[in-house]
């Protein structure tokens, strides 16, 4: 028996969503110029002409994602940096043009380009199946407690690798099995579930886990609130293991086994070749300078960069490697922190605010906001485009005197609601690939994903920070 490889049919791109977005995003870029807002600015207008462009063309995807995080940054110099055409009125404080191209070179991409030469790496040298085979054997023949190691190995994985890797990994470790199960065995679907389920919510644990931390990061540090890897982790990792526990349990009793005995191939056979060695040295080492950066105090954006210089230098890392990165991942997180900095800038962010009389609204009540709009946003686009849209936001409104909240917070509390989104095939690179396998269908994953999401949405939001508070954590 064979699993059907099946496309993925997704509603927002198909032929007739690209022409209809190129065009309504070319009539959502015109509004502001031919209405006047008021008490907005002329930078604010032309920031907002932006705005408006890039969600309509982030949801549509009338072209990809990382070239309208290109254009974005082409707009800003264009519209509101000192060299701007037209040039802006007198007495408004132009960012250097220089300053939208840094975007490209901004520190937190170097910290994600080194998540994603581990991760290269580990597929490279077969560390990552590997080590499942290994990790996996403690776990003995149980259908039930297989699928509780392969979320724990696969959310491990996601923590210090791509989720799309680690899912796509997993998948082919653990599809095999799953093929040799009897057709009407709800057990196929829940195993084939269990791995993309374990990558969303194991990419929360670390800032290099997922896109949208690595945004919220960067949009803080822009803002001068600088969060360790180490403090990411202590205030996202206690309440991942326990989502993680909460999603198995809910796919176990919605996806029960018919049999009680599952085995799995588990021989593993390391690469002993020298780069091999080299790359595992270098893994051991950057993911160790990461967990103790407190201690050491060297920063994990330079760290981050530490692999890529081991790698390409002892030359492990060839040219055609170093041309399968994920360059279009770094340049949608680019454009998410340059549409931030205009936004900023511009003034739009206190304007947009200015809208709403927010003076009634409770911290509690406007994280759990940003964090549901996150997560319905995010399931059904890119949560790397959710994440780019509101964290600017998010964080200008926490930052406001218009609510007393904790800037850190409305950062953190976005990026997991954008990670908790998995209730359709399009919403997570990971759904797409566990829906491609044939093995899940759109109601099966609808059900479980929003269960998860919805139920670790709310403890993130309200448990989380009570444990925080017993663990003396400080923001």
């Amino acid at each position: 028996m064979t699993l059907t490889k099946r496309p993925i049919r997704m509603s927002l791109k198909g032929t007739l969503a690209r022409p209809i977005g190129l065009v309504l995003g070319i009539i959502v870029f015109a509004l502001p110029y031919l209405v006047e807002f008021e008490g907005l600015s002329v930078a604010g207008h032309r920031i907002f002409s932006v705005f408006l462009l890039a969600i309509v063309l982030w949801v549509t995807e009338a072209i990809p994602l990382h070239a309208t995080a290109a254009l974005i940054i082409f707009l800003n110099i264009l519209l509101i940096s000192d060299q701007a055409l037209p040039a802006l009125p007198a007495g408004f404080d132009a960012p250097a043009f220089s300053t939208f191209f840094a975007a490209l070179a901004h520190p937190v991409l170097m910290l994600f380009l080194g998540g994603f030469f581990l991760a290269d790496g580990a597929a490279k040298f077969r560390l990552d199946k590997n080590m499942a085979r290994v990790l996996l054997r403690p776990f003995g023949v149980s259908p039930h407690r297989i699928m509780l190691g392969l979320m724990l190995i696969t959310a491990v994985f996601s923590m210090f690798m791509s989720n799309t890797a680690t899912t796509a990994t997993l998948l082919a470790v653990v599809l095999p099995v799953i093929a040799t199960l009897d057709p009407g065995d709800r057990l196929r679907t829940g195993l084939a579930l269990s791995i993309p389920v374990a990558a969303n919510i194991g990419g929360i644990g670390t800032p290099v886990g997922t896109p949208p931390n690595a945004i919220a990061v960067g949009s803080l540090a822009d803002a001068g609130i600088s969060i360790s890897f180490v403090q990411w982790m202590v205030m996202a990792v206690p309440m991942m293991v326990v989502i993680l526990l909460i999603a198995w349990y809910v796919l176990v009793r919605l996806f029960p086994a018919q049999q009680t005995v599952l085995r799995l191939k588990i021989e593993a056979t390391f690469d002993t070749s020298l780069p091999a060695k080299v790359f595992y040295a270098t893994f051991a080492l950057t993911v160790g300078l990461w967990m103790t950066e407190p201690l050491h105090g060297i920063s994990s954006y330079i760290v981050g960069f530490l692999p890529v210089v081991i790698l390409l230098s002892t030359r492990v890392f060839s040219t055609r490697d170093l041309q399968s990165i994920h360059w279009h991942v770094l340049w949608l997180v680019a454009g998410g922190i340059a549409l931030g900095i205009g936004v900023n800038a511009s003034g739009l962010d206190l304007w947009l605010i200015g809208l709403v009389g927010w003076e009634s609204i409770g911290q509690a009540l406007l994280i759990l906001t940003l964090a549901i709009v996150a997560l319905l946003l995010s399931t059904f686009i890119s949560n790397s485009a959710a994440a780019n849209l509101l964290i600017p936001i998010g964080l200008s409104l926490a930052l406001s005197d218009a609510v007393a909240a904790e800037p850190a917070l409305a950062a953190f509390f976005i990026a997991v609601g954008s990670s908790l989104a998995m209730a359709l095939p399009v919403s997570t690179p990971p759904n797409a690939i566990a829906f491609s396998t044939g093995a899940v269908t759109t109601r099966d994953m609808a059900v479980a994903g929003s269960i998860i999401g919805a139920v670790g949405l709310v403890l993130y939001v309200f448990v989380a920070p009570l444990l925080w508070d017993v663990m003396g954590v400080a923001l």
